[in-house]
């Protein structure tokens, strides 16, 4: 029998999460059933959405995400022993998956990654980058030569979001907050970014995007959007992706009525989920694997090593301290 750890959800988050959020408890794992397979851990994933979707849950459930693993037994032929896959079990090192009991973010296979990590599945080869690949092309819908800002642009989302721009023939514009960062996104082929922890976005904006911004890709949500959205082009298009200034705050915040705005400027702004686009899932993951391969698209992992050290993980890139992906490696 094979002994499972987990991280479960034991004292509900207030603000910042801290380490009393978390708890480690072991569990036997039970016998497979026809239709089942076993995945032990290689990576898992730590996501900015984490923070929001556990406020509901009850404490003592286990925390929800995704994990790249290797299948360790087996009684579904889609799945046999040896194959790497990818499952949203949680935060768990050994898990039983059925196939047919998941709503969304089915388990499945990973594509042949030759040379390249299996953490790219839970990255640029998984949600994070459909979500990137869907939410811009989809959404925003860019045109060559136009303007796009990205903010959250160091993240494992924004990254791509700002590489993919620029394959489309765009100009792009990433908004960041360190200097490190900064130049990170210089080396991705940014064409300006802004620091925002040291620069007015504003101003730096005007400067790097006078004639305004055709498509606005939101991770940030907050002061921020309110800056960008101020920029916007008559017939603007915004994608609000995810609102992490906001995530570990009591009160949400204030910012000017922005109705005004979308009237005269014809704008238009959608929220997405990526689970849209699970019927074409696999088309994002083949196209931007290519583009990893031909050298178009790069990725940047922070990656920790060791289960144990999953809430520090996240707590680290709940504070932006993460460049590109965040990744646990067992």
């Amino acid at each position: 029998m094979h002994i499972a750890k987990k991280w479960i959800y034991a004292k509900p988050f207030v603000d910042e999460p801290t380490l009393d959020n978390f708890e480690l408890v072991e569990e036997p794992v039970p016998e497979l059933q026809d239709g089942e397979f076993l995945i032990k851990a290689l990576y898992l994933s730590v996501d900015p959405y984490m923070r929001i979707y556990m406020l509901p849950s009850p404490t003592g459930c286990t925390m929800i995400g995704g994990q790249v693993g290797e299948v360790i037994e087996s009684r579904h032929a889609d799945f046999p022993v040896g194959a790497l896959a990818f499952a949203q079990v949680g935060w768990r090192t050994v898990s039983v998956c059925a196939p047919a009991s998941f709503e969304t973010r089915k388990p499945y296979v990973l594509p042949e990654l030759g040379p390249l990590p299996a953490s790219l599945g839970m990255g640029a080869l998984g949600t994070v980058g459909n979500t990137a690949y869907f939410g811009l092309l989809e959404i925003c819908q860019p045109q060559p030569g136009e303007t796009v800002v990205v903010s959250g642009a160091a993240g494992a989302v924004g990254s791509l979001v700002g590489q993919i721009a620029k394959i489309k023939g765009c100009r792009v514009v990433g908004i960041a907050g360190s200097t490190e960062k900064c130049e990170w996104l210089r080396e991705l082929g940014f064409d300006g970014v802004i620091n925002y922890k040291e620069e007015d976005v504003g101003e730096a904006l005007r400067q790097l995007a006078p004639d305004g911004v055709d498509c606005y890709f939101d991770n940030v949500g907050g002061r921020t959007a309110e800056t960008v959205k101020g920029q916007m082009k008559p017939f603007g298009r915004i994608a609000v992706c995810g609102t992490i200034s906001q995530y570990n705050g009591r009160e949400p915040a204030r910012v000017t009525d922005p109705q005004r705005d979308f009237v005269w400027k014809q704008l238009v702004q959608e929220g997405f989920s990526v689970h849209r686009w699970t019927d074409r899932w696999f088309e994002g993951v083949h196209q931007n694997l290519r583009w990893i391969q031909e050298g178009k698209l790069k990725v940047r992992e922070t990656v920790t090593d060791g289960f144990e050290n999953m809430p520090r993980a996240f707590i680290e890139m709940m504070r932006g301290g993460n460049v590109g992906k965040a990744v646990v490696k067992v």
